[in-house]
């Protein structure tokens, strides 16, 4: 066994403080990885806090990690001794479903193996997150980090940046296409800057003028004030494709009057309410409303080799261990640009 130093949750109140935990030891088919940055997720946040039901205890979160490969199995041959690696959203599924034999693991349909707050195939075994110093990882479920790559930058893209990257490339963005993105938070930052690497016209949605520089920095052309539905007006008709990131409730309507005929708005964020949609909304223009999870290992592995070609990175505030709680405060007030990332060295 590895042992590893960790940050958990004991309780749905508690605040997250060091912990000792055990990886096992490489498998023949396991990559282990020394840790070396994690990003925060708002879903690490929900599951600590059990805010989409029951958690079980003690909670490791973290699913935006990179590092190095420290060890490996005598059958792995993707991976050697001092490679870069990433690990995502989950880490194994049963490979034999159609979702899974169409690189569509995130969406097995017996059991996806999630990175934290999971349990492995066997049903039993629990699985901890990235907030540690060393991850056991089978091969096929490890990406492929290029050397020379901020680090520190990568991490986030393992979550914000597939979640984003996956509709975007699904739905055709491209030169001469139009997409908004709604609200600028860690998801949102990284729909603009790949929107824009994809070469698509970009506009951000938002409630907060304060976050117009910051648009337009990160790549947007047009910013749009959404507390004023007179501003939806001007964009009636003129785009293709919204990726909505806002996690909490809000209506659906002003947005699809945005779209052209036949365009397409999905959902990426998860508010804890449902939504109301009027039909009309959809019917007048033959609208799309979709929704989007994340993407399998190819074409994760697919967005980390466009993001090193294109120099597409999270913004990110990095952080030591001790200040995770208080990131986590910060994450709920939308008090950081745009993503808080843990110095692994420091747990």
């Amino acid at each position: 066994m590895i042992k590893a130093k960790a940050y958990a949750a004991q309780s749905s109140t508690s605040p997250l403080a060091p912990f000792q935990l055990e990886r096992r030891s490489p498998n023949p088919n396991d990559v282990v990885i020394q840790i070396a940055y994690c990003g925060i997720c708002h879903s690490d946040i929900h599951t600590a806090r059990g805010e989409w039901g029951p958690t079980d205890y003690p909670c490791v979160p973290g699913h935006e990690i990179v590092g190095k490969v420290i060890q490996v199995g005598k059958k792995v041959k993707k991976f050697k001794v001092g490679d870069l690696a990433g690990v995502g959203c989950f880490v194994d599924s049963c490979g034999k479903c159609s979702p899974c034999k169409s690189h569509e693991e995130q969406f097995c349909e017996n059991h996806a193996v999630y990175t934290y707050a999971s349990t492995e195939l066997d049903g039993k075994t629990r699985t901890f997150g990235g907030y540690s110093t060393h991850i056991t990882v089978k091969d096929k479920y490890v990406l492929k980090v290029k050397k020379g790559l901020p680090l520190e930058r990568v991490a986030p893209l393992l979550c914000a940046g597939i979640t984003t990257y996956s509709p975007l490339k699904r739905y055709g963005t491209k030169k001469g296409k139009k997409v908004g993105v709604v609200g600028l938070g860690g998801l949102g930052h990284m729909a603009v800057k790949l929107a824009k690497a994809m070469g698509a016209e970009v506009t951000v949605f938002s409630t907060s003028p304060d976050k117009q520089a910051d648009a337009k920095r990160l790549g947007a052309k047009n910013f749009l004030i959404t507390k004023d539905p007179k501003n939806f007006s001007n964009y009636a008709g003129k785009l293709d494709l919204i990726i909505d990131t806002v996690s909490a409730e809000h209506d659906f309507a002003p947005y699809l009057s945005t779209l052209k005929i036949g365009g397409i708005m999905v959902l990426v964020g998860v508010p804890p309410e449902s939504s109301k949609l009027r039909s009309t909304s959809l019917i007048g223009g033959r609208k799309h409303l979709a929704g989007s999870l994340i993407g399998g290992i190819k074409e994760t592995q697919e967005m980390l080799d466009f993001c090193a070609r294109k120099k597409v990175f999270s913004d990110i505030e990095l952080i030591p261990a001790e200040k995770i709680n208080e990131a986590y405060e910060r994450t709920i007030k939308g008090q950081v640009k745009y993503r808080f990332v843990i110095d692994a060295e420091t747990f």
